[in-house]
């Protein structure tokens, strides 16, 4: 969810402002590359209606888009960087900077490889050129570090959310721009690739912040302008503290995944936005509304509508609560809203087994349903619409059947038998005539009435339904409902 939250809010920015939405897959750390991602996320991004118009699967002229495929072009740039004097290679093993660290951690101290550790360490700037090579030619690992200044000075950028972020280069440390495997780091990549790709705003999760002064001292040692930055407030979890992650979705039963995933490792599965009955249409919008909000009391909107209101001076800086109710709510309005014949084609396309509906009659049951439900499967879960009940509920029939209901009953469906035209308005009327003669309030006849046609004690418009089933299920549905309530009350 957070993912496709800042993807959508860097679509939707581009959108407003005229400008392309840009995908590219840093696929540079091969430790944490997971198998199907790619196709996953170009899924996911088409699913919620979120239009790559340059990048991977859409194409572009700074491509390619994959950092797996650009290495020859961060050798480039990064030999520029060390002919500067602002990056050095670096021979120390893991292991020693690990010793170096506990011992530091020992002392109550913390070790890390910045301006006043570096020239106690195995790297160009204190080897001799001779000792750098025969390193190299030992096949001794390398990786590259930038260079961060000598002299501690702040390092000052404008976040479009947070305002002014400084940071001191006392406690920043010499990053490593290239890993041992000839692979660039996300930091460096990154900004290269946002560099000669022309990215004029990075939108990005909070958990980047720390990183964004690195990333202004990388541009400002190439001589490049750089983008503006905005960091988006975390998803919090429903209740408690902390970040929203996937055992929360696991423990609440709700999906934190825009599509189903399968882990490619374990096989184990995560539950789906689309899978669990979810429209695109409302997924996108409880995303655009955790963390941003429009000013005014509207919380129903379309993508088209979304991008014209967009603007990152509404985005929080705080964290932003996920409420799974809420998320079915908005469910709820984009469901209403989408158009019946579309609806009716999706019903029918889901016919469980043994239901023959065409079209015209799932039209007629989304009209009966549509205000009564969250999801669109729903529907399949009343099988009072093509069934009739076999049970009710003890607990039910003790509430509502009182001692003259059975005659009250009785009574009602000679009238209704009796109607020329069984449509819902003549059965409102005769329903409503017969109360008045028999001077009985709905509750006396109209909750009966739909237990012995539905064997529940809600539901839509019984009038409606009536009609819908017709006049002979009707009567055959009170008689046999009848019989079954005598069976009980003799039991």
């Amino acid at each position: 969810m957070g993912g496709v939250r800042t993807a959508l809010y860097n679509y939707l920015f581009a959108r407003h402002h005229g400008g392309k939405f840009l995908l590219r897959i840093e696929d540079t750390d091969q430790k944490r590359f997971v198998p199907g991602a790619e196709s996953y996320i170009l899924e996911a991004l088409s699913w919620c209606g979120i239009e790559v118009d340059e990048g991977v699967g859409a194409g572009g002229e700074v491509g390619p888009y994959r950092q797996s495929e650009r290495t020859e072009c961060y050798r480039e740039q990064l030999a520029g960087l060390m002919e500067a004097g602002l990056a050095y290679k670096a021979f120390d093993t893991p292991e020693e900077m690990d010793a170096l660290r506990k011992a530091a951690e020992a002392q109550g101290q913390v070790w890390q490889y910045d301006a006043k550790t570096r020239g106690t360490m195995r790297n160009s700037l204190t080897l001799s050129a001779e000792e750098v090579v025969e390193l190299e030619a030992a096949g001794h690992p390398a990786v590259i570090r930038f260079r961060m200044p000598d002299d501690v000075r702040d390092v000052v950028l404008n976040d479009l959310i947070r305002g002014e972020v400084r940071i001191s280069t006392a406690v920043l440390d010499d990053k490593v721009l290239m890993k041992a495997d000839g692979l660039p780091t996300y930091h460096f990549a990154n900004v290269v690739d946002d560099h000669l790709m022309g990215i004029t705003h990075v939108i990005r999760g909070e958990e980047w912040l720390p990183s964004a002064p690195l990333h202004a001292m990388l541009y400002e040692a190439f001589g490049w302008k750089a983008p503006s930055f905005a960091h988006l407030p975390l998803i919090l979890k429903p209740t408690g503290n902390g970040k929203l992650s996937k055992r929360d979705g696991d423990q609440g039963g709700f999906p934190v995944f825009p599509l189903e995933w399968t882990d490619p490792v374990s096989g184990a599965k995560s539950s789906g936005y689309r899978e669990s009955g979810y429209l695109p249409e409302a997924f996108t919008n409880m995303l655009l509304l955790l963390g941003w909000n429009p000013g005014t009391e509207q919380e129903v909107f379309s993508m088209e509508a979304a991008a014209a209101a967009f603007s990152l001076d509404r985005v929080v800086k705080s964290g932003a609560r996920f409420n799974p109710d809420k998320a079915k709510w908005f469910n709820e309005q984009h469901l209403r809203n989408q158009p019946i014949g579309q609806l009716a084609e999706a019903l029918h396309a889901s016919r469980p087994d043994g239901i023959e509906w065409g079209v015209e009659t799932c039209q007629t049951v989304i009209e009966l349903m549509i205000e009564r439900v969250s999801f669109l499967n729903e529907i399949w879960n009343h099988a009072w619409l093509w069934e009739r009940p076999t049970s009710f509920d003890e607990k039910l029939v003790r509430k509502r059947w009182k001692d003259e209901t059975g005659a009250l009953i009785i009574g009602l469906m000679e009238r209704l038998n009796a109607l020329d035209s069984f449509d819902s308005t003549s059965i409102e009327t005769a329903f409503k005539a017969y109360l008045e003669e028999k001077e009985v309030g709905f509750g006396a006849v109209l909750l009966p009435f739909r237990i012995l046609l539905t064997g529940e004690g809600g539901g839509p418009s019984m009038f409606d339904f009536a009609a819908f089933v017709g006049k002979e299920e009707t009567q055959e549905r009170v008689t046999a409902g009848m019989q079954l309530i005598q069976a009980m009350k003799e039991a």
